[in-house]
């Protein structure tokens, strides 16, 4: 990935040392939480709680309840006011009642990505991915019994068949594809309010390589077939579970058919020239900073684009 594309993608900032082989301590959050210097970052219903506008609050081990599921999240690798380097973090889930107690403005990570320091949306993200697995691998698949967290946090055991399972990431490509004259290809899904566009993008099948994966789905949403899949580079998108794996790929030259939007997931498809797509801003909406799809838009765009968009 170009730090130069990479700085366009605010989720896949970090300054956190995982600090992994901490995990292998059976003792680990009995540590932690005699350690004065750990610090909890608390979700709730998917948000966190926050400190200002732009930072996150983290709380002191000692003021939060153990009963939770709890995740070590490794250590920090940048100072802040208030947490040096090496402060170590874990999160976890709190109640509503706990919530209210805290008594705090709470944020979700859509909007605040471009406004947090790399260090807390790295906190964030990786909080938000892990706890977002354990919500739903509860009980084991093989068995039916409920699951037991090790490791950490980082890994289930099934206790009926001392099976491990291990967090989950959905692969999923995106695409900023361009034709002969360097237009980009945008569309509308179904999901969306009829006036979003963004870029083509599909879940990674089993058995498929990404490159694969991007002229199959361009071809399925859309009908053009396409070449040259080039890798940019990836954003964690934990809402639930996805991995974005950006590419650029360019229509081969011996179409010359029609676009021909799915009719299921996308319902329109616009080709845009640089021109174009400036002077459609205020009449369609693009996708929100904090998404790759705005990145990839931008690096083909050769600039930031001001539509008004935060989220």
């Amino acid at each position: 990935m170009t730090l130069s594309f990479s700085a366009r993608l605010p989720l896949s900032h970090f300054e956190i040392d995982r600090d992994y082989l901490a995990r292998t301590r059976d003792t680990l959050f009995e540590e932690l939480w005699q350690d004065p210097a750990t610090r909890v970052l608390a979700l709730w219903n998917g948000t966190a709680p926050l400190d200002t506008p732009t930072s996150l609050r983290l709380l002191p081990a000692t003021s939060v309840d153990r009963t939770g599921e709890l995740v070590y999240l490794g250590r920090v690798t940048s100072a802040t006011a208030t947490e040096p380097v090496g402060t170590p973090v874990v999160a976890t889930v709190i109640t509503d009642e706990q919530a209210a107690n805290l008594g705090t403005e709470w944020g979700n990570l859509r909007a605040l990505a471009t406004r947090l320091s790399d260090r807390d949306a790295a906190l964030f993200t990786e909080a938000l991915g892990i706890l977002n697995w354990h919500a739903v691998h509860q009980f084991s698949p093989r068995s039916g019994e409920r699951t037991v967290s090790t490791m950490g946090g980082w890994v289930r055991v099934d206790p009926v068949h001392n099976i491990e399972l291990y967090p989950r990431t959905d692969p999923a490509i995106i695409v900023g594809v361009t034709d002969v004259a360097d237009r980009l290809l945008l569309g509308s899904n179904a999901l969306w309010e009829n006036n979003r566009y963004s870029l083509l993008a599909g879940f990674v099948e089993p058995g498929e390589s990404l490159e694969s994966a991007v002229m199959r789905e361009v071809l399925e949403e859309s009908g053009v077939p396409v070449v040259n899949p080039t890798y940019l580079g990836s954003q964690p998108w934990p809402f639930p579970a996805s991995l974005m794996l950006g590419f650029t790929a360019e229509v081969d030259a011996a179409w010359s058919g029609d676009l021909a939007p799915d009719g299921d997931e996308i319902l329109d498809l616009r080709w845009f020239s640089r021109d174009e797509l400036r002077d459609a801003i205020g009449d369609i909406l693009l996708p929100g900073p904090s998404s790759i799809a705005r990145g990839i838009l931008e690096h083909w765009y050769g600039e930031p684009l001001d539509d008004g968009s935060r989220a």
